[in-house]
């Protein structure tokens, strides 16, 4: 079975849509299509039977079923013929390293799609640290990735994460500007002052809730620099918790504070802006839940 492209010619209901045009399945037939992930509406898997479908979508039936236990923790927001969309989990490496080569999200997001069409390819865009969670973007073929990695700054229009820091933060929000650097121990440091091999890196934060302790940090990156919030945050003496590398002394959750929540960006054929928003993690937030 190969999966099947329809076009919506009138606006309607998803079920009625699909019992129309899948005359060889049933009612119980669709719904275990919807349960199972193979239904995807302009990209985008649903498995709401009572979804509003618009003169014009894109519905794809899907030729293998999406199991969490495929993909290993991952989820899949928004998967079209170019680019694919995903929320890492934390723990998890972006692509391989001399030490680890199986479980990263390069290679169970590559299983997941060569299992739907073993011609597929993937290539990586951009990376999150092993330790953070969020929103991470693929490339289907090589001229996608080539479009994305050399235009970063024109396609990507916002980049949001979350962070639990060490300690409360006194301003509500601010701006960070500073110069980083890498050194040779894989060490990110910062100077105020622009240095030979720097890069200028801009932080946007925000205070979104303190505890006694802690506080929960949104932070809008102007520039994408590795370690960029996680160096940005020990500058300002409020370390990332998990981020023994840069300051941490507490550890409350046992891992990396960081999750990248938000990604507006530019799709690199169609030229549509997307944009996809994750959910703060439940453990980010419940430490600062009101007793």
């Amino acid at each position: 079975m190969k999966n099947l492209s329809l076009k919506v010619k009138i606006n309607d209901e998803l079920m009625k849509f699909l019992i129309e045009n899948l005359p060889g399945k049933n009612r119980n037939n669709i719904k275990s299509l919807l349960k199972n992930g193979q239904i995807l509406v302009n990209g985008v898997r649903t498995s709401q039977f009572n979804y509003l479908l618009k003169e014009g979508d894109e519905v794809i039936v899907s030729a293998s079923r999406m199991t969490e236990n495929h993909l290993q923790g991952i989820k899949i927001i928004f998967e079209d013929d170019d680019i694919i969309v995903i929320e890492k989990p934390e723990g998890m490496l972006s692509i391989a390293t001399d030490k680890e080569r199986e479980r990263t999200a390069y290679n169970i997001v590559k299983e997941y799609i060569k299992a739907k069409n073993p011609q597929e390819k993937l290539f990586i865009v951009h990376r999150l640290d092993k330790g953070t969670s969020g929103v991470m973007i693929f490339a289907k073929t090589e001229g996608i990735q080539q479009v994305l990695q050399t235009n970063w700054q024109n396609f990507v229009k916002e980049r949001k994460y979350v962070a639990v820091v060490e300690g409360k933060v006194e301003k509500n929000r601010d701006t960070i500007i500073s110069y980083l650097k890498e050194n040779n121990a894989m060490v990110t440091f910062s100077s105020p002052v622009e240095i030979e091999g720097s890069k200028k890196a801009i932080t946007h934060y925000e205070v979104l809730k303190r505890s006694r302790a802690y506080s929960l940090v949104e932070a809008n990156i102007e520039t994408g620099r590795k370690n960029q919030i996680r160096v940005h945050m020990q500058g300002l003496g409020h370390s990332i918790i998990g981020d023994k590398k840069y300051g941490a002394k507490t550890n409350p959750l046992r891992r990396l504070g960081l999750h990248a929540r938000t990604i507006v960006f530019k799709h690199p054929r169609t030229n549509k802006i997307l944009s996809f928003e994750t959910k703060i993690p439940v453990r980010f937030s419940s430490m600062f839940k009101v007793k």
